[in-house]
């Protein structure tokens, strides 16, 4: 996967929004890190599997977006609609020239649920083109990235990335790619994911390694990267991503090599790094605001997995991780200036790596 892997000059991220379990906004993210129960909702069987699932709470797209042009909105897409207005809010003005922006999304498969009942639809109407004409956008797994693009008038490249628990941050490296090679000024990247029925089925036929009693979870991340973040304070600087592929099952070294050439990319010392975000099934977690050592006289700060707080998000979970990642930064005066390391790992085989500056 070495045409993905990128370095180079750092790209400034200049704005972030979430919407999660812990409710719509920066703020309630920001809470729910601190011990914020999360909104957990038990499903019966026939809705889905039988057990609890972390929704964000009291999230309807008609009610959240109104009406117009909701009716045959899937949730997915409005967790993208709804998260990039809060992000436009923040760094709309000089630097959003509509053409010049991108919008690069991070998906597992779009909306599970609009695939299926598109595809029941064709099977069980009188004839196979008897289905709701409105499920048509929103079946397709670029869907929600197109419908974000329209109702935000973003009109620059606009992109959707299936990748599994890695696409957040492929995401990420593919608005890079976008903004050093000049076709955007201002990409929004990030990743959603949202709950159904149809996503609950497949995810427990689907289980592999995963534990079953961890619970299905939904939300969405996006961050808006530039190249020239003139006027607007940086909250971080994009350094470096690097992505292998683990094909002979000893993940700890791929994960080893990936981290040694990320940080080797960004120009950064294994001893200087000052937060690492690792994935979830390498390294057992410990509280957001918690240190732990290393083999050096220097301490890393560890920021816990967010699956174990809001659930497996699938395609959504790096981008929430980079949302703590940068929660914790905002609260914490002494990361200014400091590298952080985020980490993923994907059952598929994907191994990838972002270096960031604080600032």
């Amino acid at each position: 996967m070495s045409d993905v892997n990128s370095a180079g000059p750092g790209l400034a991220i200049i704005g972030w929004a979430v919407t999660s379990p812990f409710g719509i906004g920066r703020e309630a993210f920001s809470e729910g890190l601190a011990e914020r129960p999360v909104h957990r909702q038990a499903v019966e069987a026939g809705e889905g599997p039988a057990g609890t699932v972390c929704l964000v709470p009291d999230f309807d797209p008609r009610a959240v977006l109104g009406k117009k042009g909701t009716r045959s909105m899937n949730r997915v897409t409005g967790l993208g609609v709804s998260t990039i207005g809060d992000l436009l809010k923040e760094v709309k003005g000089e630097r959003f020239v509509p053409e010049r922006t991108g919008l690069v999304l991070g998906t597992t498969v779009g909306s599970a649920q609009s695939t299926i009942d598109f595809t029941r639809g064709s099977l069980t109407g009188e004839k196979p083109y008897h289905v709701e004409p409105g499920l048509i956008p929103y079946a397709v797994m670029n869907g929600a990235a197109g419908q974000c693009a329209i109702w935000h008038g973003v009109k620059g490249p606009n992109a959707t990335l299936a990748a599994g628990r890695a696409a957040s941050l492929l995401a990420l490296n593919y608005a890079r790619r976008l903004l050093l090679t000049g076709r955007a000024d201002t990409v929004l990247c990030g990743g959603a994911e949202e709950y159904s029925a149809a996503r609950a089925w497949i995810a427990e036929r689907s289980a592999k390694n995963d534990a079953p009693s961890t619970a299905l979870g939904e939300g969405c991340a996006m961050f808006a990267l530039t190249t020239e973040p003139t006027g607007r304070a940086t909250l971080a600087t994009l350094l470096a991503v690097k992505a292998m592929t683990c094909s002979d099952g000893d993940w700890r070294e791929t994960v080893r090599r990936c981290v040694e050439e990320a940080l080797e990319a960004a120009d950064v010392k294994p001893s200087d790094v000052w937060v690492v975000s690792p994935s979830d099934p390498l390294v057992r977690p410990v509280r957001p605001s918690g240190r732990c050592s290393t083999t050096s006289s220097t301490s890393v700060a560890v920021v816990s997995p967010v699956t174990e707080l809001l659930g497996e998000t699938h395609a959504a979970v790096r981008a929430l991780q980079l949302a703590a990642v940068l929660s914790l930064a905002g609260r914490s005066p002494e990361s200014a200036g400091q590298p952080a390391v985020l980490t993923s790992i994907d059952e598929s085989g994907t191994v990838v790596v972002a270096v960031l500056k604080l600032s």
